[in-house]
């Protein structure tokens, strides 16, 4: 291998050519680097630079015998390189970037939003446990925010039967949300 560390880049790529393609691994080995470097400046986004350059190397082995030894191998991958990260800027020039310390003022609270929704979704599963006959009480006082007259009204009961499920209904749902 200490050989082929001394053939120029041109040589390899005329050793590639004829008989040898796996010493295309060594042009990889030298230019990724570089190459990733140079993509990263032009398109300014680590992860795009690196499909660049894999796309050029790709383009660079299908179209190996295009190359004309007599020039230098480094001007043409290069400009592979930069003809892809041309398209690239062009396919996403319409992009809006998001920068990293960019942050949208907001009054919501999201830790607490979230810890709303699951409780959310406790409350529901407790709630489904629930006879019916308390379940549809507790739910209009507390989810619907109606009276005990408008309860009343609704299930066509007395208001005091309506104060008698609730105040079960809480007890049956402390107890059922202890098991969860």
């Amino acid at each position: 291998m200490s050989d082929i560390s001394k053939l120029t880049d041109e040589e390899i790529v005329e050793k590639v050519r004829s008989s040898d393609r796996d010493l295309y691994a060594v042009i990889i080995e030298r230019y990724t680097n570089k190459l990733l470097r140079y993509a990263s400046h032009l398109v300014h986004d680590d992860d795009r630079a690196s499909h660049i350059v894999q796309d050029a190397f790709i383009k660079s082995y299908i179209n190996l015998n295009g190359f004309d030894t007599k020039k230098k191998f480094s001007s043409w991958i290069y400009r592979i390189v930069h003809n892809e990260a041309m398209n690239v800027i062009k396919k996403f020039q319409k992009e809006v970037p998001i920068l990293a310390d960019f942050d949208f003022e907001s009054e919501e609270n999201i830790v607490e939003s979230l810890e709303q929704k699951e409780m959310s979704v406790e409350i529901n599963k407790c709630l489904n446990s629930l006879p019916l006959i308390y379940a549809e009480s507790l739910s209009l006082f507390y989810l619907e925010e109606k009276t005990y007259q408008e309860i009343s009204d609704i299930l066509r009961i007395p208001m005091g039967t309506v104060a008698i499920r609730i105040s079960r209904a809480k007890k049956l749902m402390k107890n059922i949300c202890k098991k969860t």
